[in-house]
């Protein structure tokens, strides 16, 4: 769904669906426990009270037409403005999860996106990785169907903070669906754009009808499986293979280029209009008169699945107040502790103290931090921000001076208000041993566009 125009070819074939039996499931069925061999490592069975958002711990809301600094209209042509609105977003309280694409008085459209706070999804070693949600795309058919564009897909952790290297890191579309028609493609995205192994900006896909009962009337499960021992990407709808891509295909560096990262993410999103449905309606623009307001994507549950090799492990911390710096890299750097700071003001937020509204030039320096044997290979900021429309920044890791060559980077722009706190990750080098760590903050604009809490490392 991406960072890029897709052109998919209207003669992408429609294969015929196998009859099926499905079982009745409801519509909020909890996460089905793993089959022989697997092992659950994240879920979220969306749980909770009706009309409120999904857990800030699972997941970041993505707003306004693009990422800061990133290609307007996502790279895809899509027209909505995505919000954090309980209008568009929302747990229905039944165990779901509703996104909900929307048409105000004048025309305008808005709806919901969501991705993953972790960005490190990927296989162990030698093993497999799958990632499996079971989804109603909004059920809505013929003209009043067009533009409407449901995805459940992944993109390379390196994309956080640089949005501009799609597509050679790589992205897994498990889910798409344009115009309210039967089929559910599986694409994936990879190596350059145009051209490129993966032929894009069309990508190597396929597409079937959902089994028995058409993708917009009914509930089915798409699943996505990364084996590294046979380093093939395979496509599932309700437990029928649908499309695979092996390692072959794209060759070596391609494959690694897209694998040998931290690994994945996960989004959820609600487009309207775009290249993709557009291309599906004669390359006539969408939406258009006819389609109709009030359309929902529903997710009964997300959740991944690890089997064989050696299942990885999440690093456990421990927040410390880091006085003048030094301490663990895994633990929490509060900012206001830093050794050396410039720009910004201490003040009460986010139940303890941060430095507040920093702009262009300013820094923090955390003395002596030790990262161990590591490696070190994420960086999370705990970052708010109210600054005004067209202003946003970079946040960055230095290590041992402020100006020697960021290791990492995070893109901020406006959170939704100073107090509206979110923690946002970023991939780094591997790093190990003891450094000074230099955070440092770059803007365009000379106004204070972010407030820190506190950095922190993990493996």
């Amino acid at each position: 769904m991406r960072q890029r125009r897709r052109i998919l070819a209207a003669t992408t074939a429609l294969i015929a669906a196998v009859p099926l039996a499905i079982a009745a499931m409801s519509a909020n069925a909890s996460i089905p426990p793993p089959a022989s061999g697997w092992t659950q490592v994240w879920g979220d069975d969306f749980n909770g009270s009706n009309g409120s958002l999904p857990s800030s711990a699972n997941w970041i809301i993505d707003t306004g037409h693009g990422y800061p600094g990133g290609p307007a209209n996502w790279g895809t042509g899509e027209i909505q403005n995505y919000t954090n609105s309980t209008s568009n977003l929302k747990l229905d309280g039944n165990g779901n999860l509703r996104i909900t694409a929307l048409k105000d008085g004048a025309g305008n459209w808005t709806s919901a996106r969501i991705e993953t706070q972790r960005s490190n999804f990927k296989p162990p070693a030698g093993g497999k990785l799958a990632i499996e949600g079971r989804i109603q795309m909004p059920n809505v058919t013929g003209e009043a169907a067009l533009g409407y564009w449901p995805a459940f897909w992944t993109l390379g952790s390196p994309y956080r903070g640089n949005y501009w290297n799609w597509p050679g890191i790589g992205e897994f579309d498990i889910m798409e669906n344009v115009n309210g028609l039967n089929s559910v493609w599986g694409v994936l995205h990879c190596d350059v754009a145009p051209g490129g192994a993966c032929g894009e900006f069309t990508g190597i896909g396929n597409s079937r009808a959902c089994p028995g009962s058409s993708c917009q009337s009914a509930f089915h499960t798409y699943r996505f499986e990364w084996d590294d021992a046979a380093k093939t990407f395979t496509w599932f709808v309700d437990g029928q293979s649908f499309h695979q891509v092996t390692q072959a295909r794209v060759g070596v560096n391609v494959w690694n280029a897209m694998t040998s990262h931290a690994g994945h993410f996960i989004l959820l999103n609600l487009a309207m209009g775009g290249a993709f449905p557009n291309a599906l309606n004669n390359n006539q623009p969408t939406p258009v008169a006819a389609t109709q307001s009030g359309h929902s994507m529903v997710v009964d549950y997300v959740a991944v699945y690890s089997a064989g090799g050696t299942v990885p492990t999440t690093t456990t911390t421990t927040t410390t107040s880091n006085p003048g710096g030094g301490g663990s890299a895994y633990n929490e750097l509060q900012a206001e502790n830093a050794s050396e700071r410039s720009g910004g003001s201490v003040a009460p937020g986010d139940g303890g103290s941060g430095v507040h509204q920093i702009a262009n030039g300013g820094y923090l320096k955390f003395s002596g931090v030790n990262f161990g044997s590591g490696p070190a290979r994420q960086f999370y900021a705990r970052v708010a921000s109210g600054a005004g429309g067209g202003v946003s920044g970079l946040v960055e890791v230095r290590l041992g001076s402020r100006t020697a060559t960021p290791v990492g980077s995070i893109a901020v722009g406006n959170t939704g208000g100073w107090d509206a706190w979110r923690t946002i990750p970023a991939n780094i080098s591997n790093i190990t041993g003891t450094h000074d760590v230099y955070v440092t903050f770059t803007s365009g604009q000379p106004s204070p566009y972010v407030s820190v809490n506190w950095v922190k490392f993990g493996t």
